[in-house]
């Protein structure tokens, strides 16, 4: 008799079944129910049902019901359970990398027989940092909907780091490239920053010629201790003793305070050319130079939605390619 694990048979999806059989000591799980993993997973990677529901479609009963079926069907306790949420038991641990296995071995069936006529059909979840994420990206979602009417986009423009790894998002803008994980990655472009200000600060204030001359002046940056990325932290000048007096997590918090006239702020160019309320402050002296990747995960790279929406992305930068590079 050929056991079924939802849909997928022993005969057809070897690997799978293998992976049951090591986890379960070499007992088969009648009736296996992919599902059950796929909540699994959601609950081991975010710790709270509620999250885990709302990532996989499901709601938190249904999810606890799952949760419980597999543990029944492992003999096995695989989350202990307390107010602050879900953590992974010795068991639980154990059935991760397994789990995990299954699932890239379920993405890739499902994008060899699923998707094998390029159907564009799906949700995208694109991770990215607020500014990229609110100047570039936004503006695209349109194109995107027009271009791939069965796409939903879900765009996450945040002041952090979405994992991939953990299935956050699909779809990572980066300001560096990942260093481990099952991830790809490229670089999507270079891009400027320089100092910017608006006309009512500038005029309040004493003029700027030279980089003494920012001594004295208020700044706008971020928060310290909130940096989520080494690569925001640019508020070092050894020649000139700079006072960040206004700080915030969020660039466009900040960049909504220099357009107010609080300070001086140092923004992304491809943002600060977008707001004619602001006035460029000592170009040749004042600029640095970052990077940005595009990253998806390899179990995913290959699926038909993620290539279609990379692939604009990549679009819309090279398009705007001066808008970044200055070039």
């Amino acid at each position: 008799m050929t056991t079924i694990c939802h849909g997928f048979s022993v005969r057809t999806m070897p690997r799978i079944a293998e992976s049951l059989c090591i986890f379960a000591q070499e007992r088969i799980v009648a009736d296996f129910n992919w599902n059950d993993l796929r909540a699994f997973l959601a609950v081991a990677r975010t710790g709270r049902l509620t999250m885990a529901a709302a990532r996989v479609s499901m709601d938190h009963t249904t999810v606890a019901r799952r949760i419980a079926a597999l543990e029944d069907g492992l003999g096995a306790r695989l989350f202990d359970r307390s107010p602050q949420g879900y953590a992974l038991t010795p068991h639980g641990e154990r059935l991760m990398p397994t789990a995990e296995k299954i699932e890239s071995l379920t993405l890739r069936a499902a994008n060899e027989l699923g998707e094998s006529d390029q159907a564009l059909i799906g949700t995208v979840r694109i991770g990215a940092p607020e500014g990229f994420g609110s100047y570039v990206l936004a503006p695209l979602m349109a194109k995107l909907a027009d271009r791939h009417p069965g796409l939903d986009i879900q765009l996450v423009a945040i002041s952090g780091v979405l994992s991939l790894s953990k299935r956050e998002a699909d779809i990572a803008v980066t300001l560096s490239a990942p260093r481990e994980g099952r991830l790809i990655s490229r670089k999507l472009t270079d891009y400027g920053l320089s100092l910017y200000a608006a006309p009512a600060y500038l005029n309040a204030r004493p003029p700027i010629r030279t980089r003494a001359d920012m001594a004295g002046h208020r700044f706008i940056g971020y928060i310290g201790d909130l940096l989520y990325a080494p690569e925001l932290d640019y508020m070092q000048a050894p020649d000139v003793d700079i006072h960040v007096a206004l700080q915030s997590s969020n660039l466009i918090a900040q960049l909504q305070a220099a357009l107010a006239g609080a300070g001086l702020c140092v923004l992304p160019d491809f943002i600060a050319a977008r707001e004619s309320g602001l006035r460029r402050v000592l170009p040749d002296a004042v600029h640095l130079d970052r990077s940005l990747w595009l990253v998806t995960h390899a179990d995913l790279k290959p699926l038909a939605r993620i290539r279609a929406v990379t692939a604009m992305i990549v679009e819309a930068v090279r398009a705007d390619r001066a808008m970044f590079t200055g070039g």
